[in-house]
């Protein structure tokens, strides 16, 4: 991962930052939120992890979003535009296109904005901010974050070990390799259970949970933190403002209806997009300032 400015920052930040942007992605519907929400969580995945976050994006993303998207209308039959009519007699409606076309946004969007989550919110960072309040909890989910990468990693090394000596699953008959593909997931669940328990223990014998433990952190909520939590609460605020006044709903079902354009609805937009935008804003000006330096020197 590159170098990031905004996972420099204090971890309330941070937190508040993701549960906004995840929060209004689950919620929001408008095409346009929906435009910008996708759009943002993209670029911060990219500016995050280069070329890796392009290939996720395209090769997994893209397809899952089209392929929920035309899926919708073959059970989705709901709408008053109908489109045309299958073989079987159910219509195809405009509304139900674009309901699945919503709802795959929606969803691809929450996708990105954990990937973007789980590289910025490290387990230090949850545990500082959770560890006194649910110290087990916050272990437990603190870990289970880092499973997938961490033991992702984890049996690629088994299966390349087992490669060497000719045990690995994609060597041999089918049965053979059915069985080396058995004994691989068994070393991994050894490992895993092994791996749990010496944290455990680890963690047991520091006095993690403890009333009167003390922990040492970093972390400090400094100026450039207020700042930054200040505009982005503002931002927040008007966006909640927009969804108290309906500014940035939609009914699919049984017509379309949006809301008209309004000069208070573009502020919404353009708010949520400036909260959106925010941590790639952030990494523009920081880069800008290296420069900048670099230049005088």
């Amino acid at each position: 991962m590159r170098r990031d400015s905004f996972s420099t920052f204090h971890p309330i930040v941070n937190f508040a930052y993701f549960f906004a942007v995840l929060a209004f992605g689950m919620i929001f519907a408008h095409p346009v939120l929906q435009a910008i929400s996708l759009v943002s969580a993209v670029v911060y995945s990219v500016m995050l992890n280069g070329r890796k976050a392009i290939r996720f994006n395209l090769i997994y993303l893209l397809p899952m979003l089209l392929i929920m998207a035309v899926i919708n209308p073959l059970f989705n039959h709901a709408g008053v535009t109908i489109l045309f009519y299958f073989k079987n007699g159910n219509p195809v409606t405009l509304e139900s296109i674009l309901y699945g076309v919503s709802a795959s946004s929606m969803y691809v969007t929450v996708i990105v904005w954990f990937s973007c989550y789980n590289a910025v919110m490290t387990s230090d960072k949850f545990i500082y901010l959770f560890g006194k309040m649910m110290p087990a909890l916050s272990l437990v989910f603190s870990m289970a974050l880092r499973f997938v990468p961490r033991y992702k990693n984890r049996i690629k090394a088994i299966s390349h070990a087992q490669k060497c000596i000719g045990r690995d699953a994609s060597q041999g008959s089918l049965r053979k390799r059915a069985r080396n593909g058995i004994r691989i997931l068994s070393v991994m669940t050894t490992w895993a259970m092994e791996n749990a328990m010496e944290t455990a223990d680890s963690m047991k014998s520091r006095g993690y949970g403890l009333p009167n433990r003390t922990s040492f952190s970093t972390f400090r909520f400094d100026n450039r933190d207020k700042a930054v939590f200040a505009v982005m609460s503002c931002l927040i605020a008007l966006v909640l403002a927009g969804a108290a006044a309906g500014e940035n709903t939609i009914r699919f079902f049984p017509s379309i209806r949006l809301k008209e354009v309004s000069t208070f609805g573009i502020a919404v937009y353009v708010a949520y997009a400036a909260l959106c935008l925010l941590p790639a804003a952030i990494q523009i000006v920081e880069d800008m300032k290296w420069k900048s330096i670099a230049s005088k020197t």
